[in-house]
């Protein structure tokens, strides 16, 4: 670890300046894996260029984490206005570290809660990269939770059809991600039918 929380989050206004200054002037790059919905079409994933949102001076704890989250412009508005304390000063978010990316410290991952029953929001992923934090994945489409499994980026996700109650999905689908050439690369999928004797749940690798 290097430096001190205080100089890392101090640095966090300019470094996202930054970010977004060199993102407007930016036409490719890689980056972000984005699951959200304008980039559903893309089942390959979709890169965008990585936003720089706060020193890697020292690993974020969990209320800098809501800070990395808020500050991040990749983030979208909704998520970031909905991320309130649910009591006092009790954000619903948790985080984990891990070695997702094979990079020189811990990565990230936030996933954002709803308050009461919990459910998850969205998801992220930030890689220590060039001195700053960058997110490298999200997801936005509720209910999700992503969590690390040796090595892998798991994305679980709850699917209702029309008529579901909140507590009774249809399927559940659990993708695994792995880090290849700068990005989330999605390796294998499970869904589970809950309307299905057993439902189907092999794992099925993609590409």
């Amino acid at each position: 670890m290097r430096g001190t929380l205080q100089a890392a989050f101090t640095a966090m206004a300019v470094v996202v300046a930054l970010a977004l200054f060199a993102s407007a002037c930016a036409t490719g790059g890689t980056g972000a894996r984005d699951e959200g919905p304008a980039h559903a079409d893309l089942a390959g994933g979709s890169a965008v260029s990585p936003s720089a949102v706060a020193s890697a001076s020292a690993v974020p704890d969990r209320t800098q984490a809501v800070r990395l989250v808020k500050a991040d412009p990749v983030v979208s508005t909704e998520v970031k206005r909905e991320l309130k304390p649910c009591v006092s000063d009790d954000y619903p978010i948790d985080v984990s570290y891990g070695d997702l990316t094979g990079g020189p410290e811990a990565d990230i991952v936030v996933n954002v809660l709803s308050c009461g029953d919990g459910v998850g929001v969205a998801s992220y992923v930030y890689r220590e990269q060039s001195g700053a934090y960058r997110n490298v994945f999200k997801s936005e489409e509720p209910p999700v939770y992503a969590e690390i499994d040796r090595g892998y980026l798991v994305v679980t996700k709850q699917v209702y059809a029309k008529d579901d109650g909140l507590s009774n999905p249809s399927s559940e689908d659990v993708i695994s991600y792995q880090w290849k050439s700068d990005r989330f690369d999605r390796k294998f999928s499970t869904r589970t039918d809950y309307g299905s004797l057993g439902g189907d749940d092999s794992p099925a690798p993609d590409g």
